[in-house]
């Protein structure tokens, strides 16, 4: 692994784990053998962080028992055992217990590393009502007033304004809370936060009731969200007495928002959660979330306790991987997420002719995906305003390489929806500039964009005449990428599919054919331009067929949007966007099939993109933001178009000759 890729120091991040060990109530020498296998186990799996419920070592349920001394005594004496075990490795094991600190009893957390105890936490929240007692037995840590305290032979850290910081791993600060800490309107965990704390972790003993598994899914992905973080939550087990309550194991791991592993519940086997925490995304959303930063404005002040952790081996992700991470896999949200983007369009069309004082829309359909779609939004627009789809004004403009194929379909598609249509050629127009440029007609850039500046010229024309907006038809791939001509089909009065990705187009245009078209003439049109090859058209066809296929220049649509998504979203490095198209492409998520040096290539030949053509997106015109990721000049994207992609090329290839190498 040293001479390979490593997953905390190459890539940011760190491997979490919740465990859910087999317990019984008051036995500590079972419970402490059953974590002691817990550890093996995630030791074998390169955990660097182990959480543990609350009161673990003895039980939550003791009742009265938490009070004698005998319990009390035995706990301290096998947490020695723990740390024993945690001497012959790195691993940070975070587990709940009894604690008698100045004569009180303290529900705590205590934090182990290399046989240390780096600090105890004690629970602040105290919950004594419904099924809960906890002021009978236990005290809040707001009552005491030690800041340090003696525990099997070490002087420790003791309290809430205690964080852990991972040495080595950038961004890795451990944030430690109990139970009911996470449900109060004012956690420990939001001071943690804003304190530096990028893991919050939850020792809980929460009980089984019909919906809570539901509430404690909103709040710990919520909290997650909120806090720009991590949350490790993880809840005792059956094996907790069940007298009047039942417990059922729940451990939840989230980031930023999304839930990314999960515990079965009421299971009768121990359990162990990891999963893989991307520390360099939290930390990129915290610098660029000025909200979070003006929040950090806070006067509570934490200690900072360092430990030593070790890289999981073996260099396996433990971590899902979205191979199209603009759509999602859920088919049900797939098609809520359609209906809602494609509402979005039509309301922002519908505020811009409003705004404008416009009743008519020109635009021109190719028989692709992106004209098609923004067609489809044009004319339900018109249905949304109430005014006649004949509004919509749609030219085909065939040129040298359109083909039978596509002007069939714009044609038949635009009658099928009610649009005004008319077909112009304009390869005549076309023959007549380029000879006015001497252009010998080969087939190079001026030829190409020859044809596609006069489709723009030609539309802005009519929209002139008939008082209306030229409606565009990019999308964001083709934006990134610099697929489009300047002053050509880059420009629009208005760029309605300016922030969906290709990827997204097919998914919108299929789910506007099966739910607003089903049965109709419309339908049987938008599958066969589903299944056309993407292409500007603008080279001579061969025998009918297209021949210029934009997928064969810009690289697969699936592998720029995979690339797109991290390095606009999270600022990610081109290096670690291998690594990670390089772990889907061994798993087999991608839908084409790629070697490391087709990922290579192309993300290679994405950066050059991105970077060369910043100068188009500098001036791109107005069009809705849709999702998280947007190249707006005036939102989003500020970025010289003149900065040099040296760094980034130099990240990728650095990568890439890691990656060789752990091949070979």
């Amino acid at each position: 692994m040293s001479q390979g890729v490593q997953l905390s120091k190459d890539l940011g991040f760190l491997r979490i784990g919740a465990a859910i060990p087999l317990l019984r109530v008051a036995d500590v020498d079972f419970n402490v053998g059953t974590i002691i296998e817990c550890i093996k186990k995630a030791k074998n799996e390169g955990v660097q962080v182990l959480t543990f419920p609350e009161m673990a070592i003895t039980g939550y349920t003791l009742g009265d028992l938490v009070q004698h001394q005998a319990l009390l005594l035995k706990a301290q004496e096998c947490l020695r055992h723990l740390l024993d075990e945690s001497a012959g490795s790195t691993m940070v094991v975070i587990v709940g217990m009894p604690l008698v600190v100045e004569q009180k009893i303290f529900s705590c957390a205590a934090v182990l590393n290399s046989g240390r105890i780096l600090g105890v936490i004690p629970k602040t929240f105290l919950p004594t009502y419904k099924e809960f007692y906890e002021d009978r037995w236990f005290t809040s840590s707001n009552i005491a007033r030690s800041d340090t305290i003696e525990l099997a032979g070490q002087e420790v850290p003791f309290g809430t304004d205690i964080l852990f910081e991972l040495r080595g791993i950038a961004s890795a600060v451990i944030g430690v809370e109990i139970c009911e800490d996470l449900w109060v309107p004012l956690s420990p965990h939001e001071y943690q936060a804003l304190a530096g704390a990028t893991v919050l972790v939850n020792l809980s003993a929460s009980n089984e009731v019909i919906g809570k598994s539901d509430w404690r899914r909103i709040m710990v992905s919520s909290e997650s969200g909120r806090c720009i973080a991590a949350y490790c939550y993880v809840s005792s087990g059956i094996g907790e007495s069940s007298n009047d309550v039942v417990f059922g194991g729940h451990a939840i791991i989230a980031e930023y928002g999304n839930i990314l592993r999960e515990s079965d519940r009421l299971s009768p086997n121990p359990q162990l959660v990891v999963s893989d925490i991307d520390l360099e995304r939290l930390a990129h959303d915290r610098r660029a979330t000025t909200s979070f930063r003006d929040a950090s404005r806070q006067p509570k002040s934490f200690r900072i306790v360092e430990a030593e952790v070790g890289d999981p081996l073996p260099a396996r992700l433990w971590r899902t991987l979205d191979p199209h991470p603009f759509v999602p896999s859920d088919l049900t949200r797939r098609a809520e997420r359609c209906r809602e983007i494609f509402s979005m369009q039509v309301a922002a069309l519908a505020k811009k002719l409003s705004g404008a004082k416009k009743s008519q829309v020109v635009l021109g359909v190719s028989g692709g995906l992106d004209s098609t779609l923004a067609l489809l939004v044009a004319v339900k627009t018109m249905d949304f305003l109430g005014l006649p789809r004949a509004n919509v004004h749609v030219y085909t403009l065939p040129g040298f390489g359109t083909t039978k194929r596509t002007k069939a379909n714009a044609t038949k598609l635009c009658h099928a929806l009610g649009a005004s249509f008319e077909p112009v050629d304009i390869t005549r127009t076309c023959r007549s500039h380029l000879k006015d440029l001497g252009h010998d007609n080969r087939e190079d850039a001026v030829f190409e964009n020859v044809q596609a500046r006069y489709r723009t010229e030609f539309l802005f024309n009519k929209a002139n005449e008939l008082d209306g907006i030229v409606l565009g038809t990019g999308d964001l791939t083709e934006i990134a990428l610099g697929w489009c001509t300047f002053s050509g089909d880059h420009l629009s009065h208005y760029h309605i599919s300016t922030a969906v990705p290709k990827t997204l187009v097919r998914f919108l245009i299929r789910w506007v054919a099966d739910e607003e078209l089903a049965s109709s003439p419309a339908q049987k049109v938008l599958y066969d331009i589903l299944e056309t090859p993407i292409s500007p058209e603008l080279l001579r066809p061969e025998r009918g067929e297209i021949i210029q296929k934009s997928e064969e220049v810009i690289g697969p649509v699936e592998l720029a949007d995979f690339y797109l998504y991290p390095f606009i979203r999270f600022g990610m490095r081109p290096g670690k966007i291998l690594y990670l198209a390089n772990e889907a492409r061994k798993q087999g998520l991608f839908e084409g099939q790629y070697t490391i040096d087709d990922l290579r290539r192309w993300l290679k030949s994405f950066i050059e993109r991105f970077f060369a053509n910043q100068f188009k997106r500098t001036c791109l015109p107005e069009g809705p933001k849709i999702g998280t990721v947007s190249l707006s000049p005036r939102g989003d994207w500020r970025m010289p178009s003149d900065a040099e992609a040296k760094l980034w090329l130099e990240d990728l290839e650095a990568m890439y000759l890691k990656l060789r190498q752990q091949a070979e």
